[in-house]
């Protein structure tokens, strides 16, 4: 007799391997996927401060960066100017950069650009994850350079 198929002891011993994969497997994962949108938010926050930057080179002003909870927000002609608005802010001038609770941003100080590009006080933002306290940081040198870390 030709039969084909698989037997229950084959078929539970394929599924006691697919789980033990599945346990071994899922911390790293979890990880993995804590990394990423930490590194992927950050990357946001640094791609919001270069908007600034690129704001006061071509409108010859200076722009200051704020930043607070999970928002920053770019105000012209100084940190006391009116809010920039445009695209990618919401109706008050805010640039979301994560869902309240996830992450949260904080800074050493307020960057300020000059219409040349240049950072004034130097400052780094900090991305932080609630969740395992992880961090990383966006680096606003004094030549206006921004770099993340």
């Amino acid at each position: 007799m030709n039969t084909r198929g698989f037997t229950l002891v084959e078929l539970m011993a394929a599924m006691a391997v697919a789980g033990l994969l599945a346990v071994l497997v899922a911390p790293t994962l979890l990880s993995y996927a804590r990394t990423s949108a930490l590194q992927a938010v950050t990357r946001e926050l640094a791609t919001a401060i270069n908007l600034g930057r690129q704001i006061a080179i071509t409108q010859n002003t200076t722009v200051c960066v704020e930043a607070g909870g999970t928002n920053i927000r770019l105000r012209r002609g100084g940190c006391g100017g009116p809010v920039w608005t445009g695209p990618g802010t919401d109706a008050v001038g805010a640039i979301r950069i994560s869902e309240p609770g996830t992450f949260l941003v904080s800074t050493t100080a307020n960057v300020m650009f000059s219409d040349l590009g240049a950072a004034s006080p130097a400052g780094t933002y900090t991305v932080i994850n609630p969740v395992n306290g992880a961090t990383r940081a966006v680096v606003v040198a004094a030549t206006g350079r921004i770099s993340v870390r």
